[in-house]
């Protein structure tokens, strides 16, 4: 708290330099993962004559799992400007 009992706020700037950095680390986690689901959904469908909608599909839902997990990151973790779970990340 400051002299005046207000609490100490960060400024405008360091709040939307914290939000884009966040913004732009869950994005990227949540577009290699889908990446990632997609390629493993394409190895396994592929050899058993699978649908290539099966493998965008578990795709999909790895992004979603991965976008959910960053938000419970931005809650719970130590770093707020990170959709990590590991400290100092």
């Amino acid at each position: 708290m400051s002299s005046a009992g207000l609490p100490n706020l960060p400024d405008t700037e360091t709040v939307v330099k914290t939000t884009a950095t966040y913004g732009r680390d869950l994005l990227e986690r949540v577009l290699t993962t889908f990446l990632q689901a997609f390629i493993a959904g394409v190895v396994v469908t592929q050899p058993l004559d699978g649908s290539m909608w099966h493998a965008a599909g578990a795709g999909g839902v790895g992004a979603v799992l991965a976008f959910g997990k960053g938000l419970l990151a931005r809650l719970r973790g130590a770093t707020k400007n990170s959709a990590s779970l590991a400290r100092g990340v």
